[in-house]
């Protein structure tokens, strides 16, 4: 079994390999995407950030919804042959999951105005066609969390919001129903957990698949990170303007005042923009999942 043989594609962040008919191995990179483009420089252990919450995440989340994770022990022959990479290089960074139909949206959950949402409000005084009240502020946490979700685009293609309905057209009304549902419960539950790290949720988005064998639905890709999630830090947390963050906004801040046209190629990120990008994702996961990343780094284990 050969790389060439059983890769199957790479995506925004991931790459993903054939291992037989029912499994996939999810490689995560370093690479880190701004405005729906891949740029030429990575985050060091950005992927193993990633993979590590997300692991944190579908354990939290099981009891609310399945998922398609099955194993993360790179010491099978199988899987290091599959992506040609040794053990020590996918420790950390890789999942063994089950295939599933992947649900062509993104199932995005607002808690607070921020980013799109932000834009949108002060434009037309709703949030992907959701009225919400007047006089709001920039970062202004919302009464009750709202479903806005968005196409899945190809890589290089801008995301775009969609209504509910296109949802329920596109998978039919009881899937989209259990799809919005199960988004809303796992927004509450993972802000819940993140606030006792001392972390606001902003936003976040979900991805679900459907088991071909049973017709389940599994919620899939990353869970809760800062590449999918805005994080912000309770304790300087201030509504009125934009807030610090433990995400990936720390990079297209940058990238809004240095003139990109948020076409690719995007430019070469410099050093300091790269530790501090590290140094926030860490940061997440630790007061997260208030775990040791040096040490899940070492042993491969979430652990204080």
């Amino acid at each position: 079994m050969s790389p060439a043989s059983t890769f199957e594609r790479a995506g925004k962040v991931r790459d993903l390999y054939r291992l037989d008919d029912d499994r996939l191995l999810l490689v995560a990179s370093d690479r880190i995407s701004a405005f729906d483009v891949v740029l030429p420089t990575p985050i060091p252990d950005k992927g193993r950030v990633l993979t590590g919450l997300s692991r944190f995440w579908f354990r939290e989340t099981a009891s609310i919804v399945p998922n398609r994770l099955e194993g993360t022990d790179p010491a099978s022959p199988r899987t290091s042959a599959a992506a040609g990479i040794n053990a020590t290089e996918l420790r950390g960074r890789m999942m063994i999951c089950r295939r599933a139909a992947v649900l062509p949206f993104e199932c995005i959950v607002r808690g607070y105005l921020a980013g799109s949402g932000w834009k949108d409000y002060q434009a037309t005084g709703q949030v992907c066609g959701i009225p919400l009240p007047a006089g709001l502020r920039e970062s202004e946490e919302l009464a009750e969390p709202i479903f806005t979700p968005s196409t899945k685009a190809e890589l290089g293609v801008h995301d775009e919001n969609v209504g509910f309905g296109a949802v329920v057209a596109a998978i039919g009304e009881d899937l989209a129903e259990q799809v919005r549902t199960l988004s809303l419960a796992l927004y509450r539950h993972g802000s819940q957990i993140a606030e006792c790290g001392g972390v606001l949720l902003a936003d976040t988005k979900f991805e679900f698949g459907v088991e071909p064998e049973t017709g389940d639905l599994l919620l899939i890709d990353e869970v809760l990170t800062p590449d999918s999630s805005r994080f912000w830090d309770a304790a300087t947390y201030v509504p009125g303007g934009p807030q610090p963050s433990y995400d990936k906004q720390y990079v297209r801040d940058w990238l809004e005042r240095h003139g990109w046209d948020k076409r690719s190629p995007g430019p070469e990120l410099p050093p300091d923009v790269v530790a501090g990008t590290r140094q926030r994702y860490v940061t997440a996961f630790e007061r997260i999942t208030r775990a040791s990343f040096e040490r899940y780094l070492r042993d491969d284990v979430i652990a204080p």
